[in-house]
């Protein structure tokens, strides 16, 4: 029975695939845009980011701001480590909290359970600055403020109901007959969701840690700026807030800095990807 092999490749039409490159064209243009702005800048001096006509690609550009920006915030490379202990730690905390709440939620039935999902979700609806009052004088009575835990537990606070939702959707996925085979062995709860449920979902228990880094790594200003005075526990973002003069930004420098300091948020996500799509796509094809 012969059959024709590039049916899947050639089931568009020209202008079909013109149209859809286009639109790739177009999206990665308005996403990549900002980043390629911002990387010109780092290579741009101080003196060319205000000329007249704008330039886009820079003249006689050179990488001198990602060696001076060192210098004008000694303590950067405390910043970064500061925000990517922080982002590891708060990440680590929501995955330990997270997966069996989520692994009850998906299974169990229990009075109160789609009132506490819906708990969940109203808590995301209120910004961390409405908040900011409480969650200092709570602060402020453990005794915490000025620490490390000052900007993880808030952060591990708000970034649980998310990964709840993400995490339980994923495993109600998970077909119960496993869990039902293991039982009728003789297998216990805590046995069965170790050695049966945990493997399959760590495929969404990598997404979920994934999300949860980039966001404990995005949201640490208003937090850091509020619970914490001192510079040794400043993260990321109040370094790149120390650009700021009181006379002018050094954008070219602040640009540098910018990219240094997602570095390792990249460099995880380059990692982690694969467990990322595979995440995503888990249940997409039966």
């Amino acid at each position: 029975m012969s059959y024709d092999k590039t049916a899947l490749i050639n089931r568009y039409r020209w202008y079909e695939l013109v149209g859809i490159y286009a639109g790739i064209a177009l999206f990665l243009t308005f996403v990549l845009a900002p980043f390629v702005e911002g990387f010109l800048v780092s290579l741009k001096p101080l003196s060319q980011l205000f000329s007249s006509p704008y330039r886009f690609w820079p003249e006689n550009g050179s990488f001198d701001a990602y060696f001076t920006m060192w210098e004008s915030v000694p303590g950067f490379a405390r910043y970064i480590f500061n925000s990517f202990f922080i982002s590891t730690i708060a990440t680590f905390v929501v995955l330990l909290l997270v997966v069996p709440a989520s692994y009850a939620f998906a299974r169990f039935e229990f009075r109160g359970r789609g009132q506490l999902l819906g708990a969940f979700l109203a808590v995301n609806m209120f910004s961390g600055a409405v908040l900011l009052i409480p969650l200092f004088r709570l602060m402020r009575s453990f005794g915490v403020l000025n620490t490390y835990f000052a900007m993880i537990v808030p952060g591990v606070a708000f970034l649980i109901p998310t990964a709840i939702w993400l995490l339980r959707t994923y495993m109600m996925r998970i077909p119960r007959e496993l869990e039902e085979a293991a039982y009728v062995d003789g297998a216990s709860y805590f046995y069965t969701f170790r050695r049966v449920v945990l493997p399959l979902a760590m495929p969404g228990i990598a997404v979920v840690a994934i999300t949860t880094f980039i966001g404990a790594y995005a949201q640490q200003f208003i937090f850091a700026l509020t619970f914490n005075s001192k510079t040794e526990y400043m993260p990321l973002p109040i370094g790149l807030f120390a650009y700021f003069g009181r006379q002018e930004v050094i954008w070219n420098e602040l640009m540098a800095a910018s990219f240094v300091g997602i570095a390792p948020a990249m460099i995880v996500i380059f990692f982690l990807q694969r467990y990322l799509v595979s995440g995503l796509t888990a249940g997409a094809v039966k």
